[in-house]
């Protein structure tokens, strides 16, 4: 066994500072190291759902981190997979003057141009417009495939989603709501595929399972809290049978204030 417990942890709570972990390339003092972890409240993403996938061998291990959201800068939706581990295969963007390393990948799921197509053209004011879906959209196309648009806003919320209630006198589906719409319904289109998911670590690594219920808390430090915890235990003993947590699940998008700014 080439990595414990206190191992996993101790990378845990360096991707939640934000810090470069140990299993980071070696780079040129100009280059620049992201390690990113796990972020329902991120404000510039609307988050819609989260999963963790646990991986592990002998002498491998891996955490994805899958959150699937609207990015409010990038007019897209996209899933977010944040990766650590000891055999991650680094995102390295290179330019002239540095290269960037990161653990996180990014998948389009509705890219800008198609948001800019169904966008609202006919509000009074441009706020009346803005994110916010046309009355007449009939399909939006959703990774390359075609599916139709439910404009009815008494379905969305029936899952608990609020539109927007300024500059909205038609109660128009917001490019948010979409998402979270799509994830309360069918999670299964705004989900990570597990080839996708292995992107980034190797192909052979035993998948041990994925987590969609959790108790996350973004203000304590991992390996202080029961969630990392029990996640370090089931990757050390390749053992998913030791996920008995005990805290409430809050994991859902209702519980987090996220994509505000």
């Amino acid at each position: 066994m080439s990595y414990t417990e206190n191992v996993i942890l101790e990378q845990l709570d360096l991707a939640f500072k934000g810090e470069p972990g140990r299993y980071y390339p070696k780079v040129q003092t100009q280059d620049i190291k992201y390690n990113f972890f796990l972020n329902l409240e991120h404000g510039y993403c609307e988050t819609a759902g989260s999963r963790i996938h646990l991986y592990a061998d002998e002498n491998q291990w891996a955490i994805v981190f899958e959150k699937s959201g609207y990015q409010n800068r990038a007019t897209r939706a996209e899933i977010e997979l944040d990766y650590i581990g000891n055999c991650i295969d680094y995102v390295v963007d290179k330019y002239p003057e540095r290269n960037y390393i990161s653990n996180s990948s990014n998948i389009v799921l509705i890219d800008n141009n198609e948001y800019e197509k169904i966008e609202n053209g006919q509000g009074i004011t441009d706020m009346e417009n803005f994110e916010l879906i046309g009355e007449n959209t009939k399909e939006i196309k959703v990774r390359d495939k075609l599916i139709p648009f439910n404009n009815n806003y008494v379905d969305y919320e029936k899952v608990g989603i609020k539109l927007r209630d300024y500059d909205n006198p038609k109660k128009l589906i917001g490019f948010g709501d979409l998402i979270r719409f799509y994830y309360e319904i069918n999670p299964g289109l705004i989900s990570a595929t597990e080839d996708e998911i292995r992107k980034h670590i190797p192909k052979s690594l035993k998948k041990l399972m994925t987590i969609d219920k959790f108790h996350y808390n973004p203000n304590i430090l991992p390996r202080k809290q029961e969630m990392y915890q029990l996640i370090s235990k089931i990757l050390v003993n390749k053992d998913a049978s030791y996920w008995k947590p005990t805290l409430e699940f809050n994991n859902s998008w209702k519980n987090w204030e996220s994509g505000n700014l």
